[in-house]
């Protein structure tokens, strides 16, 4: 540093602290040290955000009291947060200085690592990705000024198809889209009584005309949604819309197979494969995910949690091959005379092992001899203990995309209060 006095100021958020240049030079702080170094004016500017030679202040515009607990970690080696400030702003002054997470005290870390995993939740990919595709599509409108106005109603009708909290437009929207879903579901549901296939023709018709309407709504705001999709590609990788297209398939399937074939009773398989078809509408109802959190939530999760679910699968499958074998040999395979039937071979087992890890018991089959009786019990208790197991993270994970999508969800009801208000 060459500068003329020896004396260096430092003002931080307006709080300022003295030091000599040898303390300068071997400051813990690695901004801090890197005054020493410099060597002209516009070197000191690229540290800190303002110079004064008279006085040899050097300005630093941050937060003053964090950087007191800063201090206090220079003078004592102990970091820890600043009480009523959020982690992250606090890790982001860290950062500044030089400092890094290790350098904290452990119960900050777990702090610092649990608010950091939530903030990662909250803002995902997918955020981040329609941030920047948003940013993007107002960089082209910026570049086509005549463009603008068809750029911003295709966004908009975007938004009032695909978030359904984004407008009062969208909200209106939503709601039939639930009516209908509703009536596809009641009239799915109806069609499958007894008495459905003697009763009146009209009224068969006039459900056929209601059923009708409601794939037409749903291939209408199928076909818009794609539309004005900002990716067509990424669009149609979505499983929503995957389960849009196969709740809507088959009921055009359905109808086409119908006028092929006619009422010709020989084909049996065609009949077969319509009732498959029609029962394929049973999707519908998760096309609800879209206008409810909890259904949106448990979507998330079983997203997320696709590792502890296979090694939930993985637990069930090993436990259930001992456990079958096991029940298989001491209630068929030592003797003979007064074996149990039920028991006959290792998969009819499996049937009995899986209702009893899941401590349901049908009562459809159980051991008569005492070494399969204490096998029944350490298989139910083994049964609670392994599937207990993997629940923790399961539920931990709920949690989060639970209060992950509540925040998107209030960011979007503050948006439609002030859409309201204007």
């Amino acid at each position: 540093m060459k500068f003329g006095k020896n004396i260096c100021i430092l003002n931080v958020g307006g709080t300022k602290y003295a030091f000599t240049r040898e303390v300068i030079k071997d400051f813990p702080l690695r901004r801090v040290s890197r005054l020493h170094s410099c060597s002209s004016e516009k070197e000191v500017l690229e540290v800190c955000d303002d110079y004064d030679r008279e006085r040899n202040e050097f300005f630093f515009d941050r937060h003053s009291e964090a950087f007191v607990f800063i201090m206090l970690y220079v003078r004592s080696g102990k970091l820890r947060f600043v009480p009523q400030m959020c982690e992250l702003s606090f890790y982001n002054e860290m950062i500044y200085w030089g400092l890094e997470s290790s350098h904290l005290e452990f119960c900050c870390q777990r702090r610092l690592e649990d608010r950091m995993s939530d903030t990662y939740t909250y803002f995902s990919e997918d955020d981040m990705k329609a941030e920047v595709e948003s940013r993007g599509e107002e960089e082209q409108v910026s570049r086509f000024a005549p463009d603008r106005g068809s750029a911003r109603w295709l966004e908009r009708m975007r938004r009032t198809f695909e978030e359904p909290a984004s407008s009062i437009a969208a909200q209106i929207l939503a709601s039939v889209s639930v009516v209908f879903v509703i009536m596809s579901m009641v009239i799915l549901c109806a069609s499958t009584l007894p008495d459905w296939d003697t009763a009146k023709n009209n009224t068969v018709e006039e459900h056929r005309i209601i059923e009708a309407v409601c794939i037409g709504w749903f291939t209408a705001e199928c076909i818009v949604r794609f539309i004005v999709s900002r990716d067509k590609c990424e669009f149609v990788r979505r499983p929503l819309n995957i389960i849009d297209l196969l709740a809507i398939t088959p009921y055009y399937v359905s109808v086409a197979m119908t006028a092929l074939t006619g009422e010709n009773p020989q084909l049996q398989r065609a009949g077969v494969t319509l009732r498959v078809l029609r029962m394929m509408r049973i999707f519908w109802l998760i096309k609800l995910a879209r206008h409810f959190l909890g259904l949106q939530t448990l979507g998330l999760t079983l997203r997320r949690c696709y590792r502890e679910m296979v090694m939930l699968l993985v637990f069930v499958c090993v436990a259930m091959a001992i456990f079958s074998a096991l029940a298989q040999l001491l209630e068929h395979g030592l003797d003979l005379e007064t074996s149990n039937e039920d028991y006959a071979s290792i998969p009819a087992s499996c049937w009995w092992v899986i209702i009893s890890m899941t401590t349901v018991g049908y009562g459809d089959m159980y051991p008569i001899t005492i070494p399969g009786r204490v096998l029944g019990g350490v298989c139910v208790v083994s049964g609670i203990v392994l599937l207990a197991l993997p629940i923790t993270f399961i539920y931990h994970s709920f949690v989060q995309c639970y209060h992950e999508l509540k925040f998107r969800s209030a960011r979007c009801v503050r948006s439609l209060s002030s859409e309201f208000l204007n």
